[in-house]
């Protein structure tokens, strides 16, 4: 996660000194997510022929060998070679981070079967801290010793701990798979579920290109005050997470709750970001905080729960435990997590752009309004289903005759 992360606070200045412009530098940093999406779906399909480990392990490696390369970008002429350089390396660290997190995924589920969701909520801590501590690490180290160091730096970390996962990994063996991935994908479930996932990625993505230019306009902050302001809603997201996976686990009837009160109270969240014009509130730092903390909250409501359920609704609709399913589940799971993080800030910088940011977070809350209102609906109608069915199975007419017939027998 720092690796993805340590671009943000120098990268878009020296990528302008090399010839691209903004938009460009845009495009740079959405291409990780769309070959991460692209690269999921695949991986995670082809992931038993694979192997888990060896697709964990030469996944850190190239992800380690790239991003030393990407702090050698500098050396490259100006212009089209450096620009057209900067989309496959980054496109290369999105293949490579797509199969370690798709292989870890799997290997974490296989390893702790009835802890998934508490196991999954404790990763979070770690992506957390990745994300926060990356652009903090990566502004010093370019402002200590220039453009290489931050790369090689990180590089070298990751390639150091490529034979440590070798050695401590297990090896899980697999059959063939069977499990077909439209088979899954096209469960009304799941797709109600990869819904949650794309719009929770959205509104995450949203904030990249918006946040940081709100804060700075509206409250007039020092620069260095706005990664400050954004660690509200990450560190209220992984020390929550492993709390909410460990009540998934324990509660799985919950599961559906937090799905359904995390997608709502994201939506609303989002509305009172800004605050939307329509309510007349005037926008404070207290409250903004205040409101990042609790969409971090409600960010891990919904998103912890979704892997289990995924898994619980396959093995109900007779696809076999095992590591290939696994591995359509985690390829599926970060494949849609992708393309919410590449629809996210392209539609919220163009909203933020065109309405302001206080509209622009208030439509953004539309997509967990959706999952949340598709959710709460779906399971309503499960519920009818199953209730239906029970009721057809004991109709009361053929209760009260055994009670009779018991009853004579006596």
């Amino acid at each position: 996660m720092m690796c993805y992360s340590i671009l943000g606070p120098f990268f878009p200045s020296e990528a302008e000194k090399k010839g691209a412009s903004n938009t460009i530098v845009g495009l740079i940093f959405g291409c990780f997510a769309l070959f991460n999406f692209l690269s999921s779906l695949i991986l995670g399909n082809y992931l038993s022929q694979i192997g888990a480990k060896f697709m964990f392990v030469s996944g850190m490696f190239v992800s380690g060998c790239v991003t030393i390369l990407f702090g050698m970008l500098d050396k490259v002429p100006n212009g089209p070679m450096f620009i057209g350089f900067c989309f496959l390396v980054r496109a290369m660290d999105a293949i490579s981070f797509a199969a370690a997190i798709t292989a870890s995924f799997s290997i974490l589920a296989k390893a702790f079967p009835t802890n998934i969701a508490t196991v999954l909520g404790s990763l979070e801590i770690f992506s957390g801290l990745g994300l926060v501590l990356g652009p903090p690490l990566g502004g010093f180290l370019y402002q200590s010793f220039g453009y290489e160091v931050p790369f090689i730096t990180l590089g070298c970390i990751v390639l150091t701990l490529v034979p440590v996962n070798m050695c401590i990994l297990p090896r899980y063996d697999s059959t063939p798979r069977k499990e077909s991935f439209w088979k899954l994908i096209l469960l009304p479930k799941v797709l109600i579920l990869c819904l949650t996932i794309f719009s929770l990625s959205a509104c995450l993505g949203f904030f990249d290109p918006t946040i940081s230019l709100f804060i700075l306009k509206k409250f007039t902050l020092p620069a260095g005050y706005v990664g400050l302001v954004f660690l509200g809603l990450a560190l209220s997201y992984s020390l929550s997470s492993p709390l909410l996976g460990l009540v998934s686990d324990k509660l799985p009837y919950v599961r559906k709750w937090l799905l359904i009160f995390g997608d709502l109270m994201t939506a609303v969240c989002l509305f009172m970001l800004g605050p939307a014009p329509v309510l007349h509130i005037e926008s404070q730092l207290w409250m903004f905080v205040l409101v990042l903390v609790l969409i971090g909250f409600s960010l891990g409501m919904s998103a912890i729960p979704v892997f289990p359920e995924i898994l619980q609704c396959a093995y109900e609709n007779g696809f076999e435990e095992g590591l290939s399913l696994l591995g359509l589940v985690s390829g599926l799971f970060n494949a849609m997590w992708s393309l919410g993080a590449f629809v996210g800030p392209i539609l919220g910088g163009f909203l933020n752009e065109e309405l302001g940011f206080e509209w622009a977070a208030a439509i953004q809350g539309g997509w967990p309004l959706l999952s949340g209102l598709a959710t709460g609906i779906f399971y309503i109608i499960e519920a009818t289903r199953k209730s239906s069915s029970s009721s057809l199975q004991n109709p009361p007419g053929d209760n009260e005759e055994r009670t009779r017939l018991m009853g004579n027998e006596t």
